[in-house]
C-alpha cells in the first residue's frame, strides 16, 4: 500500500474515477481542466502500480480545507482504502496549521466513525459555495455536511 500526491500522469484516471461516481449522483463531475488546476490536492492510494482510491484536500481559507473527491474503486472497496486517504489528507491539512476540515458527502456515517461530526450547511462560510452552484441539484441540495476540529 502506498498514498502519494498525485502525478500529471494520474489526472485522467482520476477524471475517469470521479466522474463514474458522479454519473451515479455520488458526488460532483470534474472537468479534465479543473484536475489538472488542482492536482497538488489530490492524494492516490496505489498498490501493485494500480490506482485503487483518490481524495482530494482543497485548501480554502486560513483555517478552513476541505476533503472533496474521495473515489474507491468498487472492487476495493471496505477495505480501509478510503480511511487510509482521509487520514493521510486530515494529517496534512494539520500540518499545515488548518484548524477545520469539512465535506459535503451522501455517507454522513463513514466520517462519522472518522471522528467527524454532522453540522448545518449553513455554518459553512459562503465561500465553500462556488462548486455548488455547478450542481444540477443547486440549491436543492441533499449532501449532508461534516467537519471536524484538528
Amino acid at each position: 500500500m502506498r498514498i502519494r500526491k498525485a502525478k500529471i500522469t494520474d489526472i485522467k484516471q482520476i477524471h475517469k474515477f470521479v466522474n463514474e461516481f458522479a454519473k451515479k449522483e455520488e458526488m460532483l463531475p470534474r472537468a479534465l481542466n479543473e484536475l489538472y488546476e488542482g492536482i497538488r490536492d489530490f492524494f492516490v492510494y496505489e498498490e501493485d502500480g494500480i490506482i485503487k482510491g483518490v481524495c482530494a484536500l482543497r485548501i480554502l481559507w486560513e483555517d478552513l480545507a476541505e476533503i472533496r473527491s474521495l473515489a474507491v474503486r468498487k472492487e476495493y472497496q471496505r477495505l480501509g482504502i478510503g480511511k487510509s486517504l482521509i487520514k493521510r489528507c486530515l494529517k496534512d491539512a494539520k500540518d499545515l496549521g488548518i484548524k477545520k476540515v469539512f465535506a459535503l458527502t451522501y455517507q454522513p456515517e463513514f466520517f462519522k466513525k472518522l471522528g467527524f461530526i454532522e453540522i448545518d450547511k449553513a455554518k459553512l462560510p459562503h465561500k465553500i459555495w462556488g462548486d455548488c452552484l455547478k450542481c444540477p441539484k443547486f440549491p436543492e441540495c441533499d449532501e449532508h455536511a461534516v467537519i471536524i476540529y484538528l
